[in-house]
């Protein structure tokens, strides 16, 4: 069985995140997002990985290479990004019996991609309780009968989680015609499958969709949440650690930090001294979190540093970003209302009552700058000393 993974999308809706890498290959815990799928078709017993990919593919490419945890991986070029069932046709020539198609950029329950893998043909599911926001799956007797998009009236409430073991067959069905969307959509090859075949329903207990800036945070807590405490690097006597936290060897906690898990450091992160970091919270490799500095329910990027008194909380800071001293991030309304974000040039709700700041790559604050709640910054945006920023920087 081969796992076709798709990680040829830019992630226009998760921008700025996306400016400078592939959303797949967006930090989650301790490995980028597409390797959570490509480590649960593994664990399932693929033979060989086949990555789609596209927009920054050499990105894709160099954390992978041609073997990954002792399976072979080779590379489909999608070349405009055109639709699911165009990007599986990229990788046509990979493909001689059944095989299972994931996308690179959501997360699975690793436990149902081995049952996906096993009971072949078959497709995952999840239970939500808004189904007609969905492809809504209807079923019969234990198999799948119908797959209907957006229904008014769902017949079920198990949607479509977009993790599918596909029969040989389905090799010679995947050219299909443009949706109304006018995109090849990797559902129609599915309602053939569901003509000549059983399909059975694989329910995950937990599947999360990356689109947003937001749902990577979401990401990062679940996976987070997995910590066990180990302490290889460089830790002070002097400093307080709580919980499942991992410091990682050649990363160091200075004295007085103070560090409340789940929080992973990698290798080359410095936290302290006097700084307080409380998770869910990744410091990637080379972050420096200064004096004084609070920083809370946050991703900080390879690269980033937080000046001296400056305080982070629930947000995402992309690779290279250097926060002033003093710079102070707002993460919720006076009013307790949700945080609105922009997505594809509208507002729209996070659905998190709080929710900092999205700053992409190379961003830079002067001392003292006030950042305000749901607020985007372009790449290499710059503010100056004591300014207060309302607005966002695209």
């Amino acid at each position: 069985m081969k796992a076709v993974v798709l990680a040829a999308g830019k992630g226009t809706r998760i921008s700025p995140l996306s400016a400078t890498l592939p959303k797949p290959m967006l930090p989650v815990a301790d490995r980028p997002l597409a390797a959570h799928t490509v480590d649960a078709a593994v664990d399932a017993g693929a033979d060989e990985i086949v990555l789609v990919i596209g927009y920054e593919g050499d990105t894709v490419r160099e954390y992978f290479g041609s073997e990954y945890r002792d399976t072979p991986v080779s590379y489909a070029v999608q070349a405009k990004q055109s639709g699911t069932a165009d990007a599986v046709t990229a990788a046509r020539e990979y493909l001689e019996g059944p095989f299972v198609v994931l996308n690179g950029d959501n997360l699975y329950d690793p436990k149902a991609i081995g049952r996906l893998f096993e009971q072949c043909p078959a497709v995952c599911a999840v239970a939500v309780d808004d189904p007609e926001n969905y492809g809504v799956l209807d079923t019969d007797d234990g198999t799948i009968v119908d797959i209907t998009e957006k229904p008014s009236d769902p017949p079920t409430n198990l949607v479509n989680a977009g993790a599918y073991a596909f029969p040989a067959d389905a090799r010679e069905w995947l050219a299909v015609p443009e949706s109304e969307r006018g995109e090849h959509e990797i559902t129609d090859v599915l309602a053939t499958v569901l003509e000549q075949f059983a399909v059975t329903p694989v329910t995950l207990e937990r599947w999360l969709d990356v689109g947003r800036p937001w749902e990577l945070l979401r990401a990062n807590e679940w996976k987070l949440s997995n910590l066990d405490r180990r302490l290889v690097g460089t830790v002070s006597d002097d400093a307080h650690l709580e919980g499942d936290v991992v410091i990682e060897a050649g990363a160091t906690v200075k004295p007085g930090a103070v560090i409340e898990g789940p929080v992973l450091v990698r290798s080359g992160a410095t936290v302290g001294p006097n700084a307080v970091v409380r998770g869910p919270a990744l410091l990637e490799e080379n972050v420096s979190v200064g004096n004084g500095v609070e920083v809370k329910n946050s991703v900080l990027s390879r690269g980033t540093s937080i000046d001296h008194l400056s305080s982070v909380s629930d947000s995402i800071l992309g690779r290279n970003v250097a926060l002033g001293a003093g710079t102070t991030v707002a993460n919720r309304r006076h009013d307790g209302a949700d945080i609105e974000f922009t997505v594809k040039g509208e507002r729209v709700s996070t659905g998190r009552r709080k929710f900092g700041v999205v700053a992409g790559a190379g961003v830079e604050t002067g001392i003292n700058t006030s950042l305000t709640p749901g607020l985007k910054l372009a790449p290499g945006t710059t503010t100056g000393p004591g300014e207060v920023v309302e607005r966002d920087d695209e």
